[in-house]
């Protein structure tokens, strides 16, 4: 029997300069997930969440998503790549948000190793990031730069489960 533990985040080694990491599955943003995203963050610009006003009253003549869902999701991409076992998110050095995402649209992330540096104490490692997400028409809607701090192999802590090698066993 062989077991499998699903890698989720990296060790400071595993990060190399300009590797480049496809996050996957994409992700299609629809009305629902845009309004209750605007409303448990009491953004209500009726851009995002009144139909009438975006057709008739906004420059893009439709419902936009608001562009901190759109940040959100492609950051959520990328976690199992890159922070999944990060001890912090140190700082989101810039944010843009290159095109507009509307209603059913589809998000992808996909993230680049800028730079890594271990820390003074030599049991961790701060990486630099950037981290695209592109839609379904190959459209670049939304860029950041992150540093991550991540532990260094021989120091990370082991990953607990609330369960034992038994689990399967026979009574």
């Amino acid at each position: 029997m062989t077991v499998y533990d699903r890698p989720f985040g990296r060790h400071f080694e595993d990060f190399e300069i300009d590797d480049v990491y496809r996050h996957w599955p994409g992700k299609t943003i629809t009305e629902a997930d845009d309004h209750l995203f605007c409303m448990i963050t009491m953004n209500h610009h009726p851009t995002h969440t009144n139909n009438w006003f975006a057709e008739n009253e906004s420059p893009m003549g439709q419902a936009l998503v608001v562009g901190n869902l759109v940040y959100s999701l492609v950051l959520g991409m990328s976690v199992p790549d890159v922070s999944g076992a990060a001890i912090a998110n140190l700082e989101v050095e810039s944010l843009k948000h290159a095109k507009p995402t509307f209603h059913g649209d589809t998000i992808y992330a996909v993230t680049k190793v800028l730079a890594k540096k271990e820390t003074s104490d030599g049991k961790r490692g701060i990486v630099t990031v950037e981290t695209k997400g592109i839609n379904q028409r190959s459209e670049e809607v939304c860029e950041f730069r992150r540093r991550v701090m991540v532990w260094k192999r021989e120091f990370a802590p082991v990953r607990g489960l609330p369960y034992g090698e038994d689990v399967f066993s026979e009574d």
